[in-house]
């Protein structure tokens, strides 16, 4: 099984696929790059699009069965990006169902940070949700400003319990050499627990998601590869995943590479 956590496969929804067409051609790209199944994760309260928990679980049911029709190997599950704002645990906790974790396990939130900050917030609302069971998990902080200028906010944030994905394409270098180098680092620093495609459409940004393992395997090692994958599956599943201790980027003594698992 391989999986990945966090698209935009669902069409009609956000900037991702826009049409049934859309959605099909991606689920075309992910099983060409091995991928088994997948946790669609539309754009939530991000300012521009509002995809409540109801919409995205019917519109998985017809993704669902569209990919049936046409006889691709992919399940879709459901999930979101939620986008951070300060009423997160509000809507959790209201009796009318808007928000959803990853694949409904009540336990994973795929948060999504400003593109420029870090709202001072972040901390205590990260920490609350773990208080009330949720584990969030940082999308792409390679492409956050204050963490790329500062990569000691993300390590606090992994420190106290919260996950991180990177984004395939920009290990692969496809957002430029400065967020390849930052992913990186944040791989090495044991920063990152998952790589995911946030693949939007097959031409501009597909899934690229077997060509991030192969980098991987070449420059940082296959043990990175075979974590990530395993934790894919451990989010989908609802199990609790497997997270070293953040390395520190303050200058050590030299250590292994790796945590040993593998």
């Amino acid at each position: 099984m391989n999986v990945d956590i966090h698209n935009h496969i669902l069409w009609g929804l956000d900037d991702g696929a826009q049409c049934p067409e859309d959605t099909l051609a991606l689920a075309k790209d992910a099983v060409q790059n091995g991928i088994t199944h997948v946790i669609a994760t539309p754009h939530h309260k991000d300012g521009k699009y509002e995809n409540p928990a109801p919409l995205i679980l019917q519109k998985t049911d017809e993704a669902n069965r569209l990919l049936k029709e046409h006889v691709i190997p992919l399940t879709i599950f459901p999930g979101m990006e939620l986008h951070l704002y300060g009423d997160i645990l509000r809507d959790f906790r209201a009796a009318e169902r808007t928000l959803l974790t990853m694949n409904e396990t009540q336990l994973y939130v795929l948060i999504e940070l400003p593109c420029d900050h870090v709202p001072a917030y972040t901390y205590r609302l990260l920490f609350d949700m773990q208080v009330e069971g949720y584990l969030p998990i940082i999308a792409h902080p390679e492409r956050n400003q204050e963490i790329c200028e500062r990569p000691i906010i993300l390590h606090r944030m992994v420190e106290e319990g919260a996950f991180a994905q990177l984004t395939a394409a920009s290990v692969i270098g496809q957002f430029g050499s400065r967020l390849q180098n930052i992913s990186r680092k944040l791989i090495e620093h044991d920063l990152i627990h998952f790589i995911a495609s946030d693949a939007h459409h097959v031409t501009k940004r597909g899934f690229a998601l077997q060509a991030a393992y192969e980098w991987i395997n070449r420059n940082i090692g296959e043990q990175y590869t075979h974590f990530f994958r395993e934790n894919a599956c451990l989010v989908l599943a609802g199990k609790d995943i497997i997270a070293p201790p953040p390395r520190s980027f303050e200058p050590k003594k030299k250590r292994k590479k790796f945590f040993g698992l593998f």
